[in-house]
C-alpha cells in the first residue's frame, strides 16, 4: 500500500478545493481526441480546452484501434461529440522502432520472451494516420455531420499540424 501513498496524498490535497463536480460527462466543446498515451502530451490544453470540454482516448501510438472505435461512437451518439482529432505526435517510440526491435526491447526488461506480443508498431505514422481518419469517417455508427481530422502533434514545440 506504501507504493501509492505519495500519490494518495496529492489526491487528497487536490481533492480540498476540487471545483469539477456537477458536470455531466458531455464534450461541453463538442470534442474527441484520440491521441497517444505519452505523458508530453496535455490533449486539454494543447487545443486551449478546459476539463469538460472534450472526450479523451489514449493508447500507444494513438492509433483508431476497436476499443477506441466504440468510443467515438459513444461520444458522437451521446456525448455531444461533433469534431473528432486523431493525433500521433513526433518522436513517438510506437514509431521509431520496429515490431520486432520493440518485442526485443520489453523482453529484454522483462528477463523474457516477448516475440509473441503484438505490439502495434507503426511504419509509417503519416500513412497510418490516413487509415485511421478514414476508419472513423467510413464507419457506418459515426454520423457524417461529425467532423473528423488527422494531426501530427510536435513534442519540441507544442504545434499541431493538420495532414487530414
Amino acid at each position: 500500500m506504501d507504493d501509492f501513498s505519495d500519490l494518495l496524498a496529492a489526491n487528497a490535497e487536490y481533492a480540498k478545493d476540487f471545483q469539477l463536480s456537477g458536470f455531466d460527462g458531455v464534450a461541453r466543446a463538442g470534442v474527441a481526441i484520440v491521441t497517444c498515451m505519452d505523458s508530453r502530451i496535455d490533449p486539454l490544453k494543447l487545443l486551449g480546452l478546459e476539463h469538460g470540454d472534450a472526450k479523451i482516448f489514449r493508447n500507444p501510438g494513438g492509433r483508431v484501434t476497436p476499443q477506441a472505435l466504440t468510443a467515438l461512437v459513444l461520444g458522437s451518439h451521446l456525448l455531444n461529440v461533433s469534431r473528432i482529432l486523431i493525433v500521433p505526435h513526433t518522436r513517438c517510440a510506437m514509431a521509431s522502432c520496429s515490431e520486432r526491435e520493440l518485442q526485443r526491447r520489453i523482453g529484454a526488461s522483462a528477463g523474457q520472451d516477448a516475440s509473441w506480443l503484438d505490439v502495434g508498431a507503426i511504419e509509417d505514422q503519416v500513412a497510418a494516420l490516413g487509415e485511421d481518419v478514414h476508419k472513423v469517417r467510413s464507419h457506418p455508427l459515426i454520423p457524417d455531420q461529425v467532423t473528423v481530422g488527422g494531426f501530427i502533434y510536435d513534442v519540441d514545440t507544442g504545434l499541431l499540424e493538420q495532414k487530414y
